[in-house]
This record gives C-alpha cells, sequence and structure tokens, in this order.
C-alpha cells in the first residue's frame, strides 16, 4: 500500500478543544471538562460528533444504549463485508481532562477522513465509533456502552440502571439519544483504540507511540462498616464503636497490601479507597457508619483475587477489634485482557513504514477495549501524556504526538481494511 496518508491535525485538534467547552470547569491550570453520562454537557457533545461525523460524509446510528457509530463504506469493498472499528469514548470523570476519550473518538474521526481522502483501495468499510459511559460516573461502575457491545450487558440491564434520580433508558429519550436496536462487536473485523497514556512512560522514553500488549483487571467493590453514633464529648474512648476509626485501618491495609504484592510479583498491582463517606459526619458525633468504594487491579487476576482475600481478612478482624459490622459487595469484576498480537502486528508495521518508534506496555487504566477484547481481535494505542496526569485539568498531550499516533492508527486502520481474511478472534467460555 503505496498510497500516501495525509492526516490534518488542526481539524483533529479543532474537535478535541470544541469538545472541551462542553462542560469546561474553571481550572488554575489546564483545561478540565465535566461531561457525565446523558447530561448537559454530554449531550452537546454527542450533537457535535454527529454532526462532525455527517460532514466527513459516515452514515451515522445510534443504538438502544446511546452508542454512536459512523459507517463509511468505500465503493471499492464488499458492503457486508465485517468492518474495521475504531473509537473511544466521549464521557468524562468530573473535572476531568479534555483528551481522555475524545482525543480517540477525534483521531478516529480523522484517520478515516484521511484514508477516505487517499484514494487507498479497501475492502471494508471503517467504523467510528463513541461509546456510552465509559468512566462509571452514571448510572454504571464503568465501560457501559461497550458491555452491551461486547455482548457482557443486555439492552434491557442496561437500560434499567438507575442514577439513583432516572434510569438510563429515560436519560437516553429525554436526551434524545436512545436509539433502537445493538451494536455488536462480534461483527467487526478488528477494533483500534487510540488513547492518551494517563502515565509517564511514553513521555520518560521519549518515544511518540505506545502499543499495549494487555490491560489491567479491575476489581470494585462496596464496604460498609457499622458502629455506633455516640456523642463525641461524654463518650468514653473505651466505649466507643468508632466506624471511621476501623475504616482508616482499611484503608492502611488495602494500601500496604497492594504494595507488598507489587513488590513481590508483576508490579502492577495497585489498591485504592477512592470514596469514604461518614454519617453522620458531623463534629461532635462518633461516626456510626462508614461507606467506601475500594478499586483493586492488576495485569495478574491472582494478584486481584489475594487483595480481594486481605481486605476480607481485614473486615473480620476490625470486627473483633472494634466491634463492628461490616459487608462487602463486588458488583464489578473485569480480568486482565490480553490483547491480539494479529492487530498489534499490524499496528507495529504501520509505525514502521512512517519511522516511528513504538513502546510495549502494559495499561494499568482499564478502557473500552478491554470489553470489545471479548468480542473481536482489538488494538490499544497510546499517545504521550505530558508530565503524565489524567482525570485532570492538567491532562494534555503535544499536537505533534497526537499527529505522530493518528497517522498510525489510519495506515493501521487502512492495512486491516486491505485484509480480506476471516475473523480469528479469540473465543471466551
Amino acid at each position: 500500500m503505496d498510497t500516501r496518508i495525509d492526516i490534518d491535525v488542526e481539524s483533529l485538534r479543532a474537535d478535541v478543544e470544541r469538545t472541551g467547552e462542553f462542560g469546561n470547569v474553571d481550572a488554575d491550570t489546564g483545561v478540565g471538562r465535566t461531561a457525565l453520562p446523558a447530561d448537559d454537557a454530554n449531550v452537546r457533545a454527542r450533537e457535535y460528533l454527529v454532526d462532525r461525523m455527517k460532514a466527513v460524509g459516515l452514515d451515522v446510528r445510534i443504538d438502544a444504549v446511546g452508542n454512536i457509530a459512523g459507517r463509511w463504506t468505500p465503493s471499492t469493498c464488499d458492503p457486508d463485508a465485517p468492518p474495521i472499528a475504531t473509537g473511544s469514548h466521549l464521557d468524562s470523570v468530573p473535572r476531568g481532562g479534555i483528551f481522555d476519550g475524545v482525543l480517540g473518538v477525534y483521531a478516529a474521526l480523522e484517520a478515516v477522513r484521511a484514508v477516505r481522502d487517499s484514494g487507498v483501495v479497501l475492502k471494508r468499510p471503517l467504523e467510528v465509533v463513541s461509546f456510552t459511559g465509559e468512566e462509571g460516573t452514571r448510572f454504571a461502575d464503568g465501560v457501559l456502552g461497550s458491555s452491551v457491545a461486547a455482548g457482557e450487558l443486555s439492552v434491557e440491564d442496561a437500560l434499567a440502571l438507575s442514577d439513583g434520580r432516572v434510569s438510563l433508558g429515560t436519560a437516553l429519550e429525554e436526551a434524545g439519544f436512545r436509539g433502537t436496536g445493538r451494536l455488536d462487536a462480534s461483527e467487526w473485523h478488528a477494533w483500534v483504540e487510540l488513547h492518551i497514556e494517563q502515565g509517564g512512560h511514553l513521555e520518560a522514553a521519549g518515544v511518540p507511540l505506545g502499543v499495549v500488549t494487555d490491560i489491567t483487571g479491575t476489581t470494585r467493590g462496596h464496604v460498609s462498616i457499622d458502629g455506633r453514633a455516640d456523642h463525641s464529648g461524654t463518650t468514653g474512648m473505651d466505649a466507643r464503636r468508632d466506624a471511621l476509626v476501623a475504616a482508616s485501618e482499611l484503608v492502611l491495609d488495602v494500601e500496604a497490601t497492594a504494595s507488598e504484592i507489587a513488590t513481590a510479583g508483576t508490579g502492577t498491582a495497585v489498591g485504592t479507597v477512592g470514596r469514604l463517606t461518614p454519617e453522620p459526619n458531623v463534629v461532635n458525633v462518633v461516626p456510626g457508619r462508614v461507606s467506601m468504594r475500594l478499586d483493586l487491579r492488576s495485569v495478574d487476576q491472582l494478584e486481584i483475587d489475594r487483595q480481594v482475600r486481605a481486605v476480607e481478612d481485614s473486615l473480620d478482624g476490625l470486627e473483633r477489634e472494634h466491634g463492628v459490622e461490616t459487608s462487602l459487595d463486588i458488583p464489578y469484576e473485569i480480568p486482565p485482557t490480553r490483547l491480539s498480537e494479529r492487530v498489534r502486528d499490524t499496528v507495529e508495521t504501520a509505525a514502521s513504514r512512517h519511522g516511528v518508534e513504538t513502546l510495549t506496555l502494559h495499561s494499568g487504566a482499564g478502557h473500552d477495549t478491554m470489553q470489545i477484547a471479548k468480542a473481536t481481535d482489538a488494538a490499544l494505542l497510546f499517545a504521550p501524556s505530558t508530565g503524565g496526569h489524567s482525570h485532570s485539568p492538567k491532562e494534555w498531550a503535544d499536537w505533534a504526538d497526537c499527529a505522530v499516533s493518528t497517522q498510525v492508527l489510519a495506515e493501521s486502520l487502512a492495512l486491516l481494511a486491505s485484509n480480506t481474511e476471516h475473523n480469528q478472534h479469540r473465543t471466551y467460555e
């Protein structure tokens, strides 16, 4: 394939920066945004994407859970051939950055436009996708839309999910983004996602593109610790059942266990208590109840299992030592995901053609790709993060690096779409 594919980085930049205006938040340093699934900022971002897809000439459809897909079917291809899909998500964490997810969506759109304008002969359609609710900030703990596309979550169950006020189905209906049918990732020949690294490995190595070998597994738990609320001035220290004291010990146990496992094992184990809510949360009352959210990760499932067992042991100890009652619920479990060698090899070939150095690495963050990899061959690419910042207004990627990674993405899509072999993705029990 000798046809030149030219990336317009200014168009890519304009789309990313325009999307960053939807839900823009004040920040002392950097540029931040808050766009939760189906809120006003997210809806405006969706509307802008649909308009941009149509401007590029894509056929746009929206499925029942709000996943957006725009397909380009070249005249040279079999329109019924399994397409090559690419994209990411438009939602953000509260006060997040403007690149997370958004770069992947608009790099995909720019890559498809560049491939189309190059005149390269393709044998498969190309599809640009934006998934609903990757971040887990509303309705679900994460990767909502991609879970439906991968067949891991039914449309009915997804639509019934609630944020405590309204269901996903109702929110999408009110936003005008509740479509029909289900985007089916098993029908894709391959999937490629580009994402900001969210770490500092590429910047430290001076390498412009990361090719991910595997994505960390993630287990998230809800912990409740029930003690007894008492007057802080009249209740002696030996008569207390302080739920917050017990919770504090669990926080330290989670940190110590993850550090120990990381040191002795793969080096990828991490454990976080990311949310802690004491009740009644007033200064003159001994806390009677604490709710906590845990996030445990590793590229080795056995290391995640060890962390979970350590949490269970810690809770048993807290009940004995502090007279509290505890519970642990784990609603979210995604195992470590190994990515497709076939698609990774294609990416390496594309990078080599452009003289782009690559670095293979793990992903410590979860992505839609970890769900899509259950349904078809999938790859995940990283553009360097400036300073390693992410989920923060400080999140940034140099536009030259964005151009390089988008160039390799476009070349990869063209190579994959020039292939007429049947999809040979892994099977799952």
